[in-house]
């Protein structure tokens, strides 16, 4: 696979993962939030409110919102916002506009259950979404526009954001109940968000002794994509020089390396360890 065959692999890659975790995300809200009459944070919930007060279909108040969002974006922040989040808004909007077709009754009676799940769901949704380097837009935007103007972290402003939101359910449901049910959803939906964004960052370091280095680090290289490090060794037993590979990759690649291993050399030594940060090219930007 060439260079831009395997570009394109990659962005169809990127893109069927944002389109996975959009439409988890409606379901998450059309089975098990909206039917337990929960409302959310972001422009999603702000949209489930505006349907719950006025039959509005959530799939159109979520469109306009983001369309007079997206529009401030382009003029206060450029184009550098980044053309994921139109597709993601794009994409939401029509899946909100499907799966209701499909999914018209609650999957579980319960509220607290409904409130967890679709916590659940919604936080795996987004956190891929972003793992891609994309954004469903709504509050995310908001969040980066004030952030242009005010030293305020983004998290803060998100957070302001989702917590108005959800009490403002007090106004058309007069319940407290509801109000604490979205809180808990809100608490599952950012935890579980972290758990998946955390998860796809995380990194180890890899030794490997082998009598077959290059033609491993060669693979390594050509296959997966990695930069190999050779560090000049000697075993203090045999007295005999030795050179040892160094990779660090993603979690999700060490099956990859392994196999490369043990089809050049099944009698290879591996030693494996987590890293706790890894920053740098291929991998987390140094802030």
């Amino acid at each position: 696979m060439n260079a831009k065959s395997n570009l394109i692999f990659k962005t169809l890659k990127s893109y069927f993962i944002i389109t996975l975790g959009l439409f988890i995300n409606a379901v998450s809200w059309n089975a098990f939030l909206i039917p337990s009459k929960i409302v959310g944070g972001g422009v999603t919930g702000l949209a489930t409110l505006i349907y719950f007060a006025t039959d509005i279909p959530i799939s159109v108040s979520y469109l306009i919102i983001n369309a007079v969002l997206i529009l401030l974006a382009l003029k206060i922040l450029g184009k550098s916002f980044g053309i994921k989040t139109i597709y993601a808004i794009l994409v939401l909007t029509l899946f909100f506009t499907l799966v209701p077709q499909f999914i018209n009754k609650p999957i579980v009676d319960d509220r607290f259950m409904a409130a967890i799940i679709g916590g659940i769901l919604g936080g795996v949704s987004i956190g891929l979404v972003f793992t891609q380097g994309g954004s469903s837009g709504g509050t995310d935007i908001i969040a980066l526009i004030i952030n242009k103007y005010r030293n305020i972290s983004p998290g803060k402003i998100l957070l302001v954001c989702d917590v108005i939101i959800i009490a403002s359910s007090f106004l058309i449901f007069r319940s407290i109940e509801t109000i604490v049910y979205g809180y808990v959803t809100m608490g599952v939906f950012s935890y579980v968000i972290d758990l998946v964004i955390v998860g796809s960052k995380q990194s180890v370091q890899i030794f490997i002794f082998s009598k077959s280095n290059h033609l491993i680090a060669d693979r390594i290289s050509s296959d997966i994509g990695r930069g190999v490090t050779v560090i000049k060794g000697q075993g203090w037993f045999t007295k005999v020089d030795t050179d040892i590979l160094m990779v660090i990759v993603r979690k999700y690649e060490i099956q990859n390396v392994f196999k490369t291993v043990k089809e050049i050399d099944k009698d290879a030594f591996i030693s494996l360890a987590s890293a706790m940060g890894v920053y740098g090219k291929g991998f987390d930007s140094i802030k």
